[in-house]
């Protein structure tokens, strides 16, 4: 016996440790669950974790998308609104724009009574070097004629009438160059001669030439159409008087006048094809 442990105690021992961490095992099953259903429980563990994990994760980004996806479909939403209301307001104020044109033309009408109105609405702007006109869309077949005035719908004198079609015509604003029309000052009541004066036409602006010796215009003072002839209409606006210089003699002033009608907001004019002459 001495020797055979002597000889394989080593053996012994190993496989005594062996069987005492099998029973161990053994026992650890048997006190918790099935040993093959423990087992596999215990291989699963990490997988089950790990698709918990991914599982986690895909939940996570499928929630960030549809959080993102409904926010992106709320701001177009607020977007498509927005751009509603502004459409909105931009259309009240055109609204509000056309009656207040309206209410202004019904104010002309009833101070002029002697004017045979026709509406135009402007197809072209030109200005170049050498010339400021319009381009109607009425002509001879509406009865417009050539030296008709053309106004706005407050009155202003936007200009006249230099030739004319079937169904358009032209018509020189009253900066252009070939501009001449007896003027008189509201204020002081002085006469002179409202013409389009090339350097002065870029700026859009005309002299008031022939005025009397003394005059005593101020900046600001109205300036209309004399009437005088019977050529045009009395009691347009022309513009106001910005400053009075001397010529180059220095012996008679004229006056640079600023035109009252809006040229950039013209859409629509009106051609005055008859009036009743004031004497």
């Amino acid at each position: 016996m001495k020797n055979f442990l002597k000889n394989h105690g080593l053996w012994v021992l190993f496989a005594a440790a062996v069987i005492s961490v099998a029973l161990a095992v053994m026992s650890f099953f048997s006190n918790t669950s099935a040993p093959l259903s423990n087992l596999a429980g215990v291989l699963a563990s990490p997988f089950r974790s790990a698709y918990t994990s991914v599982a986690t994760w895909f939940n996570d980004k499928q929630n960030y998308y549809k959080d993102n996806t409904a926010l992106e479909e709320e701001n177009a939403a607020l977007r498509k609104q927005l751009a509603e209301m502004e459409k909105a307001i931009r259309q009240a104020e055109e609204d509000s724009a056309e009656n207040e044109r309206l209410r202004e033309l019904l104010n002309l009408q009833k101070k002029r009574e002697d004017f045979e109105f026709e509406s135009a609405y402007i197809t072209e702007h030109t200005v170049t070097n050498w010339t400021s006109s319009l381009t109607l869309d009425k002509g001879t077949k509406h009865g417009v004629e050539v030296k008709d005035c053309v106004i706005d719908e407050t009155g202003a004198l936007v200009g006249v009438v230099s030739e004319v079609g079937y169904n358009w015509c032209t018509v020189l604003t009253i900066v252009d160059t070939d501009t001449s029309l007896g003027a008189q000052v509201f204020r002081t009541k002085d006469l002179g001669l409202a013409v389009g004066d090339f350097s002065l036409m870029e700026e859009r602006r005309l002299r008031l030439d022939y005025l009397p010796a003394g005059c005593q215009l101020l900046g600001g003072d109205l300036v209309e159409t004399s009437g005088l002839g019977g050529y045009y209409p009395s009691g347009l606006v022309i513009g106001t008087v910005e400053e009075v210089q001397k010529d180059d003699s220095g012996t008679t002033s004229y006056a640079i006048l600023a035109p009252a009608v809006d040229f950039d907001g013209l859409t629509e004019v009106f051609i005055i094809k008859s009036f009743d002459i004031v004497p």
